[in-house]
């Protein structure tokens, strides 16, 4: 049965459970990373895929009756990836913004990758 897992980086995989452990581990056949931007969505191949269990965030079986009915437009991978890059850029300047405004008014930001992840 095909299945969706959404991991703990944010990405959307979406493949047919072959095996799964008491640690959830999981591997995955046929597999696709799915990228949403917007309205818009974008598979990548990615075949025979192992996740660690630590790293799963949602695990949930696909309807595949329901799976075509979709508000969402399906985009090649080069248009999704573009999307992607220029979205991530958005992000990233809007995120400067916030930290330059915030040293002006004398307060001081962490840095995403100073921080302890857990």
């Amino acid at each position: 049965e095909k299945h969706l897992v959404l991991l703990r980086d944010g990405r959307t995989l979406i493949g047919y459970l072959r095996s799964i452990d008491q640690f959830a581990n999981l591997v995955l056949h046929q597999t696709v990373e799915r990228i949403h931007v917007g309205k818009k969505y974008g598979d990548i191949p990615r075949g025979i895929f192992v996740v660690r269990g630590e790293n799963v965030v949602l695990l949930g079986e696909i309807d595949l009756e329901k799976e075509s009915d979709t508000p969402l437009q399906q985009v090649s991978i080069e248009e999704i990836l573009e999307e992607q890059r220029v979205e991530q850029q958005a992000k990233q300047e809007s995120e400067k913004l916030k930290v330059q405004a915030l040293k002006e008014r004398g307060l001081c930001v962490p840095r995403a990758d100073t921080l302890d992840e857990y």
